[in-house]
């Protein structure tokens, strides 16, 4: 890497009106540049966006999905030729005083994920039971499936070396994005290291949106995306056989 200068802060967001201003005074306060993926939100997210004049935009016409806004801004930091890619949401819940750390650590990783129970921070949330036990389970089933010591496996707060994103292929575009994201990790055999964050939940029942907000169907939903990209990896069919017995 050349310099620090040289990593992007991308943060994907449908409907944050009430946060998005709050959020980026203190991301731009970095020195990085900064794009925000608008995933078709239908608030006054994006006209506010457009009051800025310190940031960079691309915007969905509709709402696309998670996966579909960070794989928009993967593309984006590969086109711009970006060292490092760091990624969080705008909802205020990752701490931005955390972006200087995420970029020194990916001085020597390919990917350094943020996780919300590596370390125990003052103060920090309680999470919601079902939330927690759904994030235990599928961290715990790919550390077995593919050899990692990962104690978090949904935090969005993340940063990436560009030059390994183009050895992965990742398509999903919803929220078990990350689930995919694992796989070709492996299958790439990139290099991996966690940073512990603050836990910090300020909206409880936030939506994921439809039939997602059932913990069963969302559960099962991670599964079968985690199944099909083991499938597509080649990684492990035992991997596939394990899973369909949880």
């Amino acid at each position: 890497m050349k310099s620090p200068q040289q990593a992007l802060i991308a943060l994907p967001v449908y409907n944050e009106a009430a946060t998005i201003h709050a959020v980026l005074d203190q991301v731009v306060g970095y020195g990085h540049p900064v794009l925000v993926v608008n995933d078709g939100s239908t608030d006054d997210t994006l006209k506010l966006l457009h009051e800025r004049d310190d940031i960079m935009i691309v915007s969905h016409e509709k709402n696309s999905g998670y996966g579909a806004a960070l794989l928009t801004a993967f593309a984006y930091a590969q086109e711009h030729k970006f060292d490092v890619i760091v990624t969080m949401d705008c909802d205020g819940q990752h701490e931005p005083q955390l972006i200087p750390k995420f970029v020194k650590a990916c001085r020597s990783a390919d990917i350094v994920s943020g996780s919300r129970y590596l370390k125990q921070f003052p103060g920090a949330s309680e999470p919601p039971a079902q939330r927690l036990f759904i994030n235990r389970r599928v961290t715990s089933e790919l550390n077995r499936l593919l050899g990692f010591q990962l104690t978090d496996a949904f935090c969005g707060f993340k940063a990436y070396r560009v030059e390994a994103l183009s050895k992965m292929d990742v398509t999903e575009t919803g929220y078990a994005m990350p689930l995919e994201l694992w796989v070709e990790a492996a299958k790439a055999g990139l290099n991996i290291v966690e940073l512990p964050v603050p836990l910090i939940y300020l909206d409880e029942n936030r939506s994921f949106g439809g039939a997602l907000d059932d913990g069963g169907t969302r559960l099962n939903y991670y599964h079968f995306v985690l199944d099909r990209s083991l499938a597509r990896s080649g990684l492990a069919k035992a991997g596939v056989q394990a899973l369909a017995s949880c």
